[in-house]
């Protein structure tokens, strides 16, 4: 029913047209919500907000599993994920556009596969976010072309020392949604592609009183019309071609992993 699929904030139910809502339920559970299909540039799109469409879910508790499956048994195969990040270097200030080539998972307590038994999967996460995708992005501008996400937690932010020992790492932003994210989409071999939103300085990069949630949402607001004018952009243009993340799962012992709606 859709080839693209795009996880992100409530505010991109406007992004589609002729939407259709579609039920559907998977082995883990409901996604976040219904995913909608509909049309962009004469391609079909699935969209689910990754955190529900009230923003229900904190990060430790959106089910990453099932809103990946789901868009899978759509027929998705390439997906966007747009995201908020905070700044670990002061030259990357809010409003930035962070198009990451690497994270560094340092969340727990969160379910970090869909195979979690017979058959035993292990898949390469070398480089886990899809080439083609990275490139149609950076292809559009304005935007860092590479950089290491950080995943935390959450839901709180990080303390001065975390944030100024992430920097000291060398990563560029910190997040709580990247991961197990990026990695489930590999497992169900899909193009999984991040687009990092900078909303604030961590809190080790700048002096202050720290990062509070209304400065990093009124941030995110604010950038969201060029978010989607980007996203509308690289939606048009991604190839709809053989990619090294379809091939994921050779050599593995897992089968198709999903079955279509």
């Amino acid at each position: 029913m859709a080839d693209i699929g795009v996880l992100g904030g409530s505010g991109f139910y406007s992004f589609l047209s002729d939407v259709e809502t579609i039920a559907i339920d998977t082995p883990f559970g409901p996604p976040s919500e219904h995913p909608v299909v509909g049309e962009l540039g004469g391609r079909q799109v699935a969209f689910i907000p990754r955190h529900g469409a009230d923003h229900r879910f904190p990060p430790h508790r959106v089910n990453y599993r099932a809103n990946l499956w789901a868009l899978r048994a759509l027929g998705v195969r390439q997906v966007l994920a747009p995201c908020a990040v905070g700044s670990l270097r002061p030259e990357l200030t809010p409003g930035t556009f962070v198009v990451p080539d690497q994270y560094v998972d340092r969340t727990w307590g969160r379910p970090h596969t869909v195979y979690d038994g017979a058959p035993v999967v292990h898949t390469s996460a070398a480089d886990p976010y899809c080439p083609a995708g990275r490139a149609t992005v950076i292809a559009f501008g304005n935007v860092v072309p590479e950089g290491t996400m950080v995943v935390i937690n959450g839901p709180r932010f990080s303390t001065r020392a975390e944030s100024r020992w992430h920097a000291a790492q060398g990563w560029s932003v910190v997040g709580m949604t990247g991961a197990p994210e990026a990695a489930i989409a590999r497992e169900l071999a899909l193009c999984y592609t991040s687009v990092a939103v900078i909303t604030d300085h961590d809190a080790g990069v700048e002096t202050g009183s720290g990062v509070t949630q209304a400065e990093v949402f009124a941030a995110f607001t604010d950038s969201i019309e060029r978010l989607q004018t980007l996203l509308k952009a690289v939606i048009t243009q991604l190839p709809d071609a053989d990619c090294s993340c379809r091939h994921s799962l050779d050599g593995t012992a897992a089968a198709e992993p999903v079955v279509a709606v």
